[in-house]
């Protein structure tokens, strides 16, 4: 498959950043005859909004470009893929300081009758979170180096080690997710290497998660650029789950080629790389729930979430070597 340059995401984010002066610039409209510097506010709005065309035609134009030519060229020409695989998988479950959920997690996914086994990987708990769920029945392993990227890292890399399941499951164990969406993932896992479960349909979301409306809409903007860098060769509305089905022979490609130093970022940084090295991804819509116990990811505060979103951006826009720490 030929490379052209995504024209698609410079065009977004540049019409972006057009509206965003624009509508800046129409904001000052009652701060610049309050304020002090009526002149100076004056000239700024109006320079903002003459000036924010600049970027939205701009975007506009990549973006045509790229929907109208390349979309064409950039879609691989392939037929849609059916590759059966026995429905029998490894788990394996993230966890840090939660104590207050793991025995449910993963008796949850014990009972579930495609679950070979359950892994938690706990990335240096400080509480008993080891203990319970190794009294739980789950396979125990302490990641002593901290960070998101390192415990999924490592939950991935154990859980491949077992030869007698061909799929790999990786959640987390806080209990935001449920053992029966396997049964969702599995139906896709013939045409795929990767399912990624999707949080972003409505009814399948509780009222009351850790995300926030704008890191909910957020999550769907950072998506839709992964998808227009990608374009045609998947349709993407969630980076940040970690709930996600990957066929043990895609991993054993994937993992020497992503960076467990990068830390929360991961899950973007996971998908960026299968799509770039031709990797089939499929997303599933999966039910999000109220997790048990306090944030400690990406989710504390928007604020969190918005620098979460913006390392995504840059990782996705130029390379994830910065992000690793």
């Amino acid at each position: 498959m030929s490379f052209h340059p995504p024209y698609l995401l410079y065009g977004l984010l540049s019409a972006t950043v057009g509206l965003v002066m624009y509508l800046f610039g129409v904001l000052l409209f009652i701060p610049r005859y309050i304020l002090p510097f009526h002149q100076w506010w004056n000239a700024l709005s109006e320079w903002l909004v003459w000036y924010s065309g600049i970027p939205l035609v701009l975007g506009l134009v990549l973006t045509v470009i790229d929907l109208l030519y390349l979309f064409s060229h950039r879609k691989p020409d392939v037929p849609v893929r059916y590759d059966p695989v026995a429905p029998r998988v490894t788990v394996a479950l993230t966890a840090y300081n939660d104590e207050e959920s793991i025995t449910e997690a993963v008796q949850d996914f014990l009972a579930h009758p495609a679950v070979a086994r359950v892994i938690v990987v706990s990335n240096n708990s400080r509480d008993a979170t080891f203990q319970r769920a190794e009294a739980a029945g789950a396979i125990t392993i302490n990641e002593l180096q901290p960070g998101y990227g390192r415990c999924v890292f490592r939950c991935l890399s154990e859980a491949a080690r077992y030869e007698d399941a061909d799929l790999v499951v990786l959640c987390e164990g806080d209990r935001t997710f449920r053992s029966y969406d396997i049964d969702k993932l599995l139906a896709y896992a013939p045409h795929c290497d990767i399912v990624n479960g999707t949080r972003i349909v409505e009814p399948l979301r509780q009222y009351r998660t850790q995300l926030s409306t704008f890191m909910y809409y957020g999550n769907l903007f950072v998506a839709k650029l992964l998808e227009a860098k990608h374009l045609g060769r998947g349709t993407l509305t969630d980076v940040g789950t970690t709930y996600k089905l990957c066929r043990r022979s895609a991993l054993e490609r994937l993992l020497p080629a992503v960076d467990p130093a990068i830390n929360l970022e991961f899950n973007a940084h996971l998908l960026d790389t299968a799509l770039s090295m031709e990797l089939v991804l499929v997303e599933c819509p999966i039910t999000f729930h109220e997790r048990v116990g306090v944030s400690k990811g990406g989710n504390v505060n928007n604020w969190r979430g918005f620098t979460v979103g913006i390392r995504m951006i840059r990782g996705i826009l130029f390379n994830w070597r910065w992000a690793a720490t």
